[in-house]
């Protein structure tokens, strides 16, 4: 009890707390980047997210054949996709939209661990990475509370580009760019995804609940355990929730603990 007292409070301090086209033909060029494995089936149902809690919830499904494998290292294979995305992308109705550039992810092409978020903001945008802002530097904090760094693990978002104004990506932005997500996944291999925030976690998950709900609980997804969080920027304007994220990123240090002791 005590040494988890403890732990809560570094995470505290830790944090700062004191007192496209949908054209199916595009779909089809994308798909030699990153091989099939036999009997594997492509597309976004390929590997959706079942329940860990109940094999019965609305939300599941059972994975879709085997999780896609990359042809070559997974360094190099991010390195083919993201050269396939392309600098400026054209895909969607973003690329006319204002946005600077492709926020195409950052990390270790190995990691065990992967944030996903929602879509660059506007520091994002002109950097040409994924939180990199105040939101970016909570998050860093969070990954260092859990005797990690930002480069031991691999961050990204749903779309590459940032929309105007920073609101949410409409659901033909999210059909032509959440592929790319999907060969990521399936390249990097994590073992637990982190979705921040309502959207990413909604998304993934196809599911409409509130983060609120989905919070707290574990998904399978995509051969990885899938831990719906709040988003480091609504911590910033609710810090009163960081203690459910810190109850989230124990079950993310445990899962991965458990791996190494395997």
């Amino acid at each position: 009890m005590s040494n988890d007292l403890s732990a809560h409070l570094e995470f505290f301090a830790a944090l700062g707390v004191t007192g496209v086209s949908r054209d199916p033909k595009w779909r089809r060029r994308e798909e030699p980047q990153v091989a099939l494995a036999p009997g594997a089936q492509a597309g976004p149902e390929a590997g959706a997210a079942t329940s860990l809690e109940s094999a019965g919830d609305p939300a599941s499904a059972e994975p879709a054949g085997d999780v896609l494998v990359p042809p070559v290292s997974p360094a190099e294979a991010l390195d083919l996709l993201r050269a396939d995305i392309g600098p400026l992308c054209v895909r969607c109705k973003l690329c006319d939209l204002g946005r600077r550039q492709v926020v195409f992810g950052v990390g270790n092409p190995k990691a065990r661990l992967m944030f996903v978020g929602e879509a660059p903001g506007e520091d994002e945008d002109r950097q040409g990475e994924p939180f990199v802002g105040r939101a970016g530097q909570l998050l860093t904090r969070i990954i260092e509370a859990i005797s990690l760094t930002r480069d031991q693990v691999y961050i990204a978002n749903v779309i590459k580009c940032r929309p105007p104004g920073n609101r949410n990506p409409e659901p033909d932005e999210v059909s032509a760019c959440e592929p790319f997500l999907f060969q990521q996944i399936a390249i990097i291999k994590p073992r637990v995804i982190v979705a921040l925030g309502k959207f990413a976690a909604q998304c993934l998950l196809r599911s409409t609940e509130p983060i609120t709900r989905l919070r707290g609980r574990e998904f399978e997804y995509r051969g990885a355990t899938l831990i719906p969080t709040f988003h480091p920027a609504y911590l910033l304007r609710n810090p009163s929730s960081k203690r459910e994220v810190w109850e989230d990123m124990k079950k993310v240090r445990g899962i991965l603990l458990d791996e190494q002791r395997a």
